[in-house]
């Protein structure tokens, strides 16, 4: 990551990013469009497909896993159309598959799953990584994100390219609906990459291959939140990490992680 504001990304708000139009009975279509001179940032591509899976879905039932596969590099400046498949409708669970388009080509696939409201324990085993308060530390600019800012703490890495902990939020006020911040947590969580530590002068990663998020909290993405990454393995021309997503407060808002590829520069 860099530090500046990179030319020709979004003008849209996020909101106008995740609004989708709906075109027929489970097909949707992304219409915010831009140039971008890199493919088209695979968190907006994850986050309009768990914005379309969640307009099928019976009302009160939010999603609580997302598993996705990048197949094919898309273009920010042609619309996406996502196909939604309804898989099952259970008393609490409702399943999901939705294929995003473009030129009649699949560039993602995802499956998600949604589930009704339930109480029950509530446990959180390990405490928020140490990142200091985002008030109190120096502005961050999180390229390729339109309507976030961010905050830089220190690293657990120094000296990486890319920062794997920092905070971030949304600067305008998104609507009231979980759906809405579920959405905008997917649109961040596929910024930087964990495998970051693990760059040398040889090997570095490159494009994401499957990304999985697992919601274990409804958090609100307008206030501040904590990304935090985590290296773990390279093999095989392949990186895989993981993350976590906190809230100022400390409550373990949503998991994550992804594998990438991992080859010679």
């Amino acid at each position: 990551m860099t530090a500046a504001v990179d030319p020709g990304y979004p003008e849209a708000d996020l909101p106008g990013l995740l609004e989708l139009e709906p075109i027929e009975r489970d097909l949707f279509r992304a219409n915010a469009v831009f140039d971008d001179p890199l493919a088209l940032y695979g968190g907006q591509v994850a986050a309009q497909a768990l914005m379309a899976a969640g307009a099928t879905v019976p009302d009160g039932r939010l999603p609580h896993s997302l598993h996705g596969y990048y197949l094919r590099g898309g273009d920010a400046s042609h619309p996406t159309v996502f196909r939604v498949d309804r898989d099952r409708d259970g008393r609490s669970f409702s399943a999901r598959r939705v294929v995003a388009i473009q030129r009649g080509k699949v560039i993602f696939n995802m499956s998600a799953s949604f589930q009704a409201a339930e109480d029950g324990a509530d446990h959180q085993v390990e405490p928020v990584p140490s990142a200091g308060a985002p008030d109190e530390l120096p502005p961050f600019v999180l390229p390729r994100l339109t309507s976030f800012e961010g905050r830089l703490p220190a690293q657990p890495y120094p000296g990486g390219p890319w920062p794997t902990r920092f905070w971030a939020r949304v600067t305008l006020q998104l609507p009231k609906e979980p759906l809405w911040h579920a959405a905008a947590l997917t649109y961040l969580s596929d910024i930087s990459t964990g495998l970051a530590p693990l760059h040398d002068e040889t090997y570095q990663s490159g494009a994401t291959l499957d990304h999985a998020v697992w919601f274990h909290r409804s958090i609100r993405l307008d206030d501040w939140v904590l990304l935090d990454l985590v290296p773990h393995t390279v093999g095989g021309g392949r990186g895989w990490y993981t993350g976590s997503v906190h809230t100022r407060e400390g409550v373990l808002g949503a998991s994550l992680t992804q594998e990438a590829l991992y080859r010679r520069r």
